[in-house]
């Protein structure tokens, strides 16, 4: 399949099907991911794989986080908001969580080493479209709270750069309908004059 017309096609897939995926297709998005270009080739990614009750550990926590936010934590209003924030959790069959690790050299920036993940995140993305499955990368502020971090194991320089869910999509995606790149494109300079 031309790599343009994949481009073109992919979609954010919100609603999926609760159909576990093969095994084989995650681990393709996942060996798509390695790929990401990244400066002074540190492979800054690391991921978890969540499904079926792995999905309860980030359930657990963002529940905790939603019922922080309340004078009351043993409220009823407390634990209906956390309710519906940790039926987030199982929105779809796998949630992979992309992690960028914090700068190992003194040339490494933590900003490239983010840009070099969200890099691998749209490989995952492409190639989950490919295999005809669903997928939709989320943050939210749960992704910067330290203790998603740190109910991960993960110390706090370390960064969750997306919560990719994929599944089979419950429903065809809609077409988008974006701007052609011209109109977001400045040429500066010469070379092309009599191309058309």
């Amino acid at each position: 399949m031309d790599i343009l017309h994949i481009i073109r096609t992919r979609r954010s897939v919100g609603k999926v099907r609760s159909e576990l995926p093969a095994r084989a297709d995650i681990e393709a998005m996942l060996e798509a991911a390695t790929y990401a270009p990244n400066h002074h080739k540190v492979e800054p990614w690391r991921f978890i794989v969540l499904t079926g009750a792995g999905r309860d550990h980030l359930a657990d926590v963002w529940a905790d986080i939603e019922r922080g936010k309340h004078a009351d934590p043993t409220s009823d209003a407390a634990q209906r908001a956390a309710a519906g924030v940790r039926a987030k959790a199982y929105r779809a069959p796998v949630i992979i969580v992309a992690i960028a690790e914090p700068p190992s050299g003194p040339k490494v920036v933590a900003t490239e080493n983010t840009e070099a993940v969200a890099a691998a995140i749209q490989n995952m993305l492409l190639v989950a479209g490919s295999r005809s499955l669903g997928a939709m990368w989320r943050t939210g502020e749960v992704a910067y709270d330290p203790r998603t971090k740190a109910a991960f194991g993960l110390p706090p320089d370390h960064a969750i750069v997306g919560f990719i869910y994929v599944g089979y999509p419950a429903a065809e995606p809609s077409p988008r309908h974006l701007a052609p790149h011209h109109a977001k494109t400045d040429w500066w300079g010469d070379g092309w004059e009599n191309e058309s």
